[in-house]
């Protein structure tokens, strides 16, 4: 075949263009590191990732396009094309796996070692790429299966021609997104958070400094915001507005029902404590009842809402499982010799999942034993099939992840009960089994979908496997370290603590000395003993402390994830990460392990997700709303709305213009979910871009305008937000 010569689409089983070539899976790895980064930061934000397949492959359409001119080269083919999207959808499946679950080592009090995030990530997406294989076929060939983000995918590829127009609305995205956090989260222009809270605030003059209280008002404890960043926007305007709403449902019950009914009642006995509440309520904040008992409730709700999706899908199970099986039995015989057929063989298959265990069992991070890592490869097994299962049937943006993680973690703490294996490594090999189980069904769902998009532009299933392992280990490598980035950059070292100046517990050993980081080393370059308390002891609340040489608690550690403490001692804001996936892994690890679940809370929270399923509504992204923040899940039931309005307005303009009504194809690839794929990445971006900040003060002085967005107060901060809105609609109505 000439080089200039035209494919047909899909391409022959005896055409061979060039696809597995090195510039395409260059451009893969890069553009997979970038949406990994982006997913990772949006997973410990609000729990959620969207696909990131049709925006890689606009971009691989345009920057192939834009190189070939440029060094006078062939012009890519469309399995080229096939390849960059391949690997680059790698990164945003692996960060999703990673962030549910080993940030909870850190809520647990752990230290999370980049180097156990590496291999979890690795070996767990080789091991969702390598399960897949002998589903490949019977899935492929399922016309039940439709494969939605996977054909939509394909579409944008076979009209490559249009890659120049659609790719500069993803970049103009980008860049939007990119500085408009940039001047609102760097520079402070404005609030980040604008709030309503019930009775309003007022500033009370203390020995300490000024200190905002809040007045009871009509409905104690009630309070509205709105966390008005381009990526939370962007994320509402792509799962849509049902999706949105359910989750501003959620929000709405936690902050306007649940908090101000335990405030109402809890004030009625001011002296009265409830578990797990450390205060009686009646001086408890919003917060603090937040932490205390909604998040419990929320964990409940969640943990309830994945099983019931989970057992939705036991027939998807048992019949992905007969094909998967019989599969392994059938004769190839002459459709193996075609290139389309050629995939991965079974003996590659069988030795490297084998390696994997073996791997597992004898590395010193992985504190399970042979039987632990032959438990997790069943796991592994029977997920990776329901994920790729599910992600035909309603595509790998909505693929219930978490659900299946939490039934993963759920048998594999009940099994280590009954064997009395309840110990603090227990409770580590019970989340690495997690951890891995879940990458691998993350990579295994994207896996699916990208060889669905291959099957029908006429790829090679071999190279796209290749291709999404290699994509896999390089967005693995970045992902582990952007993890441990962001959390630094938001930790806290606090002196403004109930147990600084108390004396350590004789009894609890301390680990090494550490130093501070962040703006408090200015202050204080010695380095602490490590005090790490998985539970409180000696009136000593749970957590992290620094401990000075007469033994002596000198420093409270606020992690960034799951931390509490938002500003630091000197007034200076500090953005953490609610992590509501990972929360409850380490919610159910340390609960049944340690059998201190305060369960009558978890179980409300199962009744609500029962409520709810039995009023025919979706209870998991309910239950995530409940978990999360108003503030979070407001901006994107605003990005649902806006999606709605746009999507009737470009139905009306088709109309009048006498075209057919817009597809589901179209609607997947439109310009506004591709600029809203574009504000997801930018403003993720921007976010560890400023988290790096973080880790150099003076150069985030620099960019800081102080109190200017307090000065410009609520109300005026949503402008910005409300331009923001603007251009999104004006976009998406095109």
């Amino acid at each position: 075949m000439s080089a200039g010569e035209a494919l047909p689409i899909p391409v022959p089983p005896d055409r061979d263009p060039p696809e597995l070539t090195r510039g395409p899976l260059v451009l893969g790895v890069i553009l997979g590191v970038i949406f990994g980064a982006s997913s990772i930061y949006l997973t410990l934000k609000v729990g959620l990732t969207v696909s990131a397949s049709i925006p890689v492959a606009v971009l691989a359409i345009t920057v192939l396009r834009a190189l070939s001119s440029a060094l006078r080269t062939r012009r890519a083919t469309i399995l080229e094309n096939n390849t960059v999207q391949t690997a680059g959808s790698a990164g945003e499946s692996i960060a999703f796996g990673v962030g549910v679950t080993m940030p909870a080592l850190m809520i647990l009090g752990y230290d999370m070692d980049v180097g156990r995030v590496m291999l979890v990530a690795i070996l767990g997406s080789v091991l969702g790429v390598l399960l897949f294989s002998p589903m490949r076929r019977p899935m492929m060939a399922d016309k039940a299966l439709a494969f939605p983000e996977g054909t939509a995918c394909a579409e944008v590829l076979k009209v490559g021609e249009r890659g120049g127009a659609t790719a500069r609305t993803v970049f103009t995205g980008f860049f939007v997104g990119l500085f408009y956090k940039l001047a609102m989260a760097g520079a402070h222009l404005w609030k980040e958070v604008p709030t309503w809270v019930s009775g309003g605030a007022k500033t009370v003059v203390t020995p300490n400094g000024a200190l905002t209280t809040h007045e009871p008002g009509v409905l104690p404890g009630g309070s509205v915001g709105a966390e008005i960043s381009p990526e939370l926007l962007g994320v509402g305007y792509i799962v849509g507005l049902r999706v949105g709403g359910i989750m501003l449902g959620g929000g709405v019950l936690s902050y306007l029902v649940l908090i101000p009914m335990i405030k109402f009642f809890g004030s009625a006995g001011p002296e009265a404590l409830v578990f797990p509440g450390t205060k009686p309520i009646a001086a408890m904040s919003i917060d603090d009842i937040r932490n205390a008992y909604v998040l419990y409730i929320g964990a409940g709700a969640v943990a309830a809402g994945g099983i019931i999706s989970m057992g939705r899908s036991l027939p998807t199970i048992v019949s992905s499982l007969r094909a998967g099986l019989s599969s392994l039995q059938g004769d190839k015989g002459q459709a193996a010799v075609l290139r389309t057929e050629r995939e991965l063989s079974m003996k590659v298959v069988l030795l490297g999942a084998l390696g994997v265990i073996t791997a597992i069992s004898l590395s010193p991070f992985f504190p399970v034993g042979f039987l632990g890592a032959l438990l997790m490869a069943l796991f592994a097994f029977l997920f990776v099939t329901v994920s790729g299962r599910l992600t035909g049937e309603i595509g790998s943006s909505s693929n219930p992840i978490s659900g299946m993680t939490v039934a993963t973690l759920l048998l594999t703490c009940l099994i280590f009960l009954a064997a009395d294996w309840v110990g603090p490594e227990h409770r580590l090999g019970a989340l690495t089994i997690a951890g891995v189980v879940c990458v691998a069904a993350s990579v295994g769902g994207t896996t699916a979908q990208s060889l669905k998009t291959g099957a029908l532009i006429g790829a090679t299933p071999r190279r796209q496997q290749i291709a999404m392992i290699v994509g896999s280990a390089t967005s693995a490598l970045v992902i582990g370290f952007t993890l441990l980035l962001l959390n630094n950059a938001s930790t806290v070292f606090t002196l403004e603590h109930e147990a600084v100046g108390v004396l350590a517990p004789a009894d609890v050993p301390l680990g090494p000395p550490e130093p501070l980081r962040g703006p408090e080393a200015l202050s204080d370059s010695a380095s602490y003993r490590v005090l790490q308390l998985p539970k409180p002891r000696d009136g000593i609340p749970a957590g992290k402390y620094l401990v000075d040489e007469a033994g002596k608690i000198k420093y409270l550690v606020d992690p960034g994830i799951n931390g509490r403490i938002k500003r630091r001692d000197d007034g200076t804001p500090v953005v953490k990460y609610d992590a509501p996936k990972a929360s409850l892994m380490a919610l159910i690890t340390d609960g049944i392990l340690t059998q201190q679940l305060p369960w009558v809370l978890v179980i409300l929270g199962v009744m609500i997700a029962v409520t709810l399923e039995l009023a025919s509504v979706s209870a998991l992204p309910f239950a995530v709303g409940v978990y999360l923040p108003l503030s979070a899940s407001a901006p994107i039931f605003i990005g649902g709305l806006v999606r709605h309005f746009a999507d009737r307005a470009r139905q009306r303009q088709r109309a009048a213009a006498g075209l057919a009504s817009e597809s589901e194809l179209e609607a997947e690839s439109s310009p506004g979910v591709l600029m809203s794929s574009g504000l997801i990445a930018g403003g993720a971006i921007a976010g560890i871009g400023l988290a790096l900040l973080a880790l150099a003060p003076s150069v985030q002085h620099a960019i800081n305008f102080g109190e200017a967005g307090a000065e410009l107060g609520d109300l005026a901060s949503l402008v910005p937000f409300g331009v923001l809105i603007f251009f999104l609609v004006l976009v998406a109505r095109r």
